[in-house]
């Protein structure tokens, strides 16, 4: 087996590993830098699970040469074989890339022009000479790509990132909307804090109230073009049906592929397909096609799945954008199975087929994740995914009176919604100390406070010389290898106060804490409003009253959160008592304010369909769905669409209050759309339809800690405050 140095330490740990295709070799990307691709390259990425499962990607620019692409496709392959063969692989395509591929980078993905042949290097971080053009698109899945530094390059309805090194200025077209412009903020917080450490600073820039400094950059500005429509934009709900064809011969003389169909609509039997065999999953006219290696087919057939895809895509006269799966038996993805009426996976505690069930509240087979942390945002996940254990050492400041005052060792762990922390990490790689900061930012701590913080994490940066990687953390979205730095304890997470000397208000006398396990094994405590509408049937709560402290277990909880929750009973004191759910003695609920429903759907806890969120919009000028790519959270629900939700067995209509009149009339049509023509063969699903701010708990708890107030403030002036 032909093994590349690089693949020794790929997929060691869970998070995501670049490379790129240099003079058709691989060259390591660095985890500040995933999300930037030249147009002329081509690159191999792996996605590592904790379980552990892969996804290999082979992402091909629009301008990359077919050597660096065919090397990217053999490396691929050898990947493949390191692994064992049990990856998914996709063929990426510039601007066609996949929902799972786009996912890895919540904050954006960047194309910049040139490539390895035309002399380009990769990006380099604090480069504080940059001086570039970056037009945004996308309301889900956003890109950014580098265009003519001019203003031939803009239009009124689109952002546009003008970066000039020390200042990343964001222009908003008079044209585009608010959630547009939030998803471009998140493009340019992420140059600033991943590309210059921090160092540079972001402003928003409205259309004809821009700078001298854009003006001197562009020249002066004439009359900008109105918005175009984005043809490439496609509905990507479940209308289109598959058809299953079998492999029956790989003619490579002749580059020929015979196949015999199986199949011509959905829904299929998991019974058609032999072991024996390799199959093609068609559904090329939405761009999309899956290969299926049965696990007894012969080796060669398996090895050439990749190439088998790109022939048929070839012989059907597809768009050469088609992506392509590559699925092993036991690795199929949530995207494959839904085209199957009856299919079941094994029932195993570990294996490939727990790759693809990432990132949702539901303990999709019965692995339990948290959303809100791993896959919240993902982009910072990948970036800093597990580096190590958490053994390093630590050392964490509360910032106080525009300084950092260490935090007594003994209350490590607990973080307070009034305060910002700055968490100082060290740990060896490669011979070498290497160091992370992450900036905790509480949800009610000050505006002083706020801003003290970023210039007291670049001071601390500073004095270390610029090595550290720094990482801002807003409360609720902690990423697994923050969760893991307490010795096994569970990050605790109160709501509101503070740890100052003086500063503290008496803490009310019930409180709910929200317990829960990430895919990484950190385990997180997040104080909640204290209501039974909060309690989920999957996971773990601890109630305490001013007599008592119980530890409510849900039917779909590890043992593992019954751990963490016996962390949070020490900490909060009391008489401890342990509650089964379904067994709740009275005066548990009468602690709670009294009964009330809560979310117990049976769905939760033993699905093999994770739960998908699309948005409906009119923005483009017709009505389209479009999926969140990812991991979806609160924040993903745009308040001027109409979001469905499909939970397998209930679809939810979430209708924003901004949404105009089109949106809310077309979008029921839809979703009946959507279940009728649904490719497994589903229909007559409930349809619920409800408003922003009236959840029920059936719709709010497929997101952790979801947090009622979250509108009451603009979140356009929560960004700013992130500048």
């Amino acid at each position: 087996m032909v093994s590349h140095k690089e693949f020794v330490g790929a997929g060691k740990q869970p998070g995501l590993q670049v490379w790129r295709i240099e003079n058709l070799d691989l060259k390591p990307i660095p985890k500040a830098l995933h999300g930037s691709f030249y147009t002329g390259d081509a690159y191999l990425l792996l996605f590592t699970t904790s379980a552990p499962s892969y996804n290999i990607h082979m992402w091909i620019g629009d301008v990359c040469s077919q050597d660096e692409s065919g090397a990217a496709a053999i490396f691929s392959t050898q990947l493949d074989d390191f692994l064992g063969g049990g990856p998914v692989q996709y063929r990426e395509l510039q601007n066609c890339e996949s929902n799972t591929f786009v996912g890895y980078f919540k904050s954006g993905i960047k194309y910049q022009k040139g490539g390895v042949a035309s002399g380009f290097k990769q990006v380099v971080t604090n480069d504080m000479n940059v001086k570039r053009l970056l037009h945004i698109k996308g309301r889900r899945a956003i890109r950014a790509t580098e265009v003519d530094m001019s203003w031939s390059s803009f239009n009124k309805g689109d952002c546009f990132i003008v970066d000039l090194g020390k200042d990343i200025y964001l222009w908003c077209g008079s044209e585009c909307n608010r959630f547009e412009k939030l998803k471009a903020a998140e493009v340019g917080i992420n140059i600033r804090d991943n590309e210059r450490n921090g160092r540079a600073k972001v402003h928003m820039v409205e259309e004809g109230e821009e700078p001298a400094a854009i003006t001197e950059a562009l020249g002066p500005k004439p009359t900008i073009a109105s918005s175009t429509v984005d043809d490439d934009k496609v509905d990507i709900s479940n209308k289109n049906k598959g058809a299953l064809y079998m492999v029956s011969n790989i003619s490579d003389a002749s580059g020929s592929l015979k196949v015999s169909v199986v199949a011509q609509r959905s829904p299929f039997k998991q019974a058609m397909l032999s072991p024996e065999e390799c199959y093609i999953l068609d559904i090329g006219v939405d761009k999309n096609i899956f290969v299926w290696k049965g696990p007894k087919a012969n080796a060669t057939e398996r090895k050439a799945a990749m190439s088998t895809g790109q022939m048929f895509i070839k012989d059907k006269g597809y768009s050469e954008k088609t992506q392509i799966q590559v699925l092993p038996a036991g690795g199929e993805t949530t995207m494959f199975k839904q085209f199957f009426c009856d299919w079941k996976d094994k029932d195993e505690t570990t294996g490939p087929s727990k790759a693809y069930t990432i990132g949702r509240i539901a303990k999709v087979e019965q692995v339990p994740f948290d959303a809100s942390t791993l896959h919240s945002n993902k982009s910072m996940a990948a970036q800093h995914g597990m580096v190590d254990d958490g053994k390093g050492q630590v050392k964490i400041w509360r910032v106080e009176g525009g300084e950092k005052v260490p935090v007594d060792p003994s209350s490590y762990g607990h973080f307070y919604g009034g305060d910002c922390y700055l968490i100082l990490y060290s740990y060896s790689l490669g011979g070498r100390e290497r160091h992370i900061i992450y900036t905790w930012q509480g949800l009610k701590c000050t505006q002083d406070e706020l801003a003290a913080s970023a210039f007291i994490t670049v001071k601390l940066d500073d004095s270390m010389g610029g090595s550290p990687v720094q990482v801002r953390v807003t409360q609720g979205q902690e990423p697994p290898h923050l969760m893991s730095l307490f010795q096994g304890k569970p990050m605790i997470i109160h709501s509101g106060g503070t740890t100052r000397k003086g500063g503290q208000s008496e803490t009310a006398k019930i409180r709910l804490f929200h317990i829960r396990q990430s895919s990484s094994c950190a385990t997180r405590a997040v104080e909640v409003e204290v209501s039974a509408s909060n309690l989920n049937t999957n996971d773990v709560f601890v109630l305490k009253s001013s007599k008592d402290l119980f530890v409510w277990r849900g039917v779909g909880a590890g043992d593992e959160e019954m751990q963490a929750a016996n962390h949070v009973g020490l900490f909060l004191g009391g008489n401890s008592i342990q509650v089964s759910e379904g067994k709740e003695p009275g005066d548990f609920w009468s602690v709670l304010g009294g009964k009330k429903d809560y979310q117990t759907s049976k769905t939760l806890q033993n699905v093999v369909k994770p739960p998908r969120l699309f948005g409906c919009s009119n923005k483009t000028g017709r009505l389209i769905v479009e999926e969140v790519p990812g991991d979806f959270t609160q924040s993903d629900l745009a308040t001027d669409d109409v979001m469905l939700l499909d939970t397998w067995d209930q679809i939810y209509l979430w209708v924003g209050n901004e949404a105009n009149a089109e949106e809310r009339t077309g979008a029921p049509k839809i979703a009946k759309e959507y279940v009728d023509s649904d490719p497994s063969g589903r229909s007559g699903l409930p349809i619920t339809t409800i408003k922003q701010e009236a959840e029920p708990p059936t719709f709010t708890g497929w997101f952790q800690a979801w947090d009622f107030k979250m509108w009451e403030s603009d979140p356009f002036d929560r960004m700013r405050d992130r500048f």
